[in-house]
C-alpha cells in the first residue's frame, strides 16, 4: 500500500486533493488573529523573514499565508516552505504550489543513516539565498521527525546567517481531529473557528548565543500555540505523552 500511495499518478491526485482541502480550510474557517503589529515590524525588517510553526499544523500553514501574510505590504517575493525530500512530502509540495507557495526540499540527515542524502545542505543553501533576496521561508522546527514541539536549531541557523528575524506563530482550529502520529497531527475541519497567533519575533545576530536564541524560539512558539488553543477552548497535549496508534 505504501508503494501505491507513493506512485506518480496517486501523488499527483493527492496533491490536488490536499490543495483543495487547504484552500477550503483557509476560506471557510472563521479566523481570529492576534499579534499583527509586531509581526508587521518583523516583516518590514531587512532582508527576509523566517516563519516558524509546529509540524502538526502543516495543513493550516498555507492559511496563514493566504489569509494574512500575503496581504502585508512592501514585499513582493514569494514565500517558500521547507519540506522533506521524502516521497511522503511530494503531495504537500505539489499542493502548496497551487496556493502560490514554493517548496524547498530537504531535511537534516538521520543520525542512524548518515550515508543517505536528505538534501539538507542544498535546502539550507536555497533558504539562505531566498532570505538574503528578501523572501520568506516557513519552517517547522520540530520536523520532520520530532521530538514533538521541541525546537531544533534550523531556524536559528538561517536567522544568524542571513540577519532575517524569526516570526514564530501558533495556529489551531476547533473542532479538529488529532491523529496518532508522532506529532499528533492536527486535521482541521472546514466551517469551524480558527486562531492565528503571531508570537514574539526573534532577532538574531551572527555572534548571538545560539542556545539562548533557541530557548527564546521555544518559548515564543509554546506561548503562541498555547494562546491559539486556549482561545478555542482546546486542551493542550503534554509534550511527553506518547502518540496513540
Amino acid at each position: 500500500m505504501k508503494g501505491f500511495f507513493r506512485s506518480g499518478p496517486v501523488v499527483r491526485v493527492l496533491g490536488v486533493v490536499i490543495w483543495a482541502y487547504m484552500a477550503l480550510i483557509g476560506r471557510t474557517v472563521r479566523w481570529t488573529v492576534e499579534g499583527t503589529p509586531d509581526a508587521l515590524k518583523a516583516w518590514d525588517h531587512a532582508p527576509g523573514l523566517v516563519l516558524a510553526c509546529w509540524h502538526s499544523r502543516i495543513l493550516l500553514l498555507p492559511s496563514v499565508w493566504t489569509r494574512q501574510v500575503r496581504h502585508w505590504p512592501t514585499r513582493k517575493q514569494r514565500i517558500a516552505m521547507l519540506i522533506s525530500l521524502s516521497k511522503d512530502g511530494e503531495p504537500v509540495a505539489r499542493a502548496i504550489k497551487h496556493l502560490g507557495i514554493d517548496s524547498i526540499r530537504g531535511s537534516a540527515a538521520n543520525k542512524k543513516k548518515q550515508q543517505k542524502d536528505k538534501g539538507g545542505v542544498r535546502a539550507v543553501a536555497e533558504a539562505i539565498r531566498r532570505l538574503k533576496s528578501g523572501g520568506g521561508v516557513c519552517i517547522t522546527p520540530d520536523g520532520p521527525r520530532g521530538p514533538r514541539e521541541i525546537a531544533s536549531a534550523g531556524a536559528i541557523l538561517l536567522a544568524q546567517r542571513t540577519g532575517a528575524p524569526i516570526l514564530p506563530f501558533g495556529v489551531a482550529t476547533s473542532p479538529n481531529k488529532r491523529l496518532g502520529s508522532w506529532d499528533r497531527f492536527m486535521l482541521p475541519f472546514p466551517f469551524t473557528r480558527g486562531t492565528i497567533i503571531f508570537g514574539t519575533p526573534i532577532y538574531a545576530a551572527r555572534d548571538d548565543d545560539s542556545d539562548a536564541l533557541l530557548a527564546a524560539l521555544q518559548t515564543s512558539l509554546d506561548t503562541a500555540t498555547a494562546r491559539a488553543e486556549s482561545l478555542l477552548g482546546l486542551e493542550p497535549i503534554p509534550k511527553t505523552s506518547p502518540a496513540t496508534v
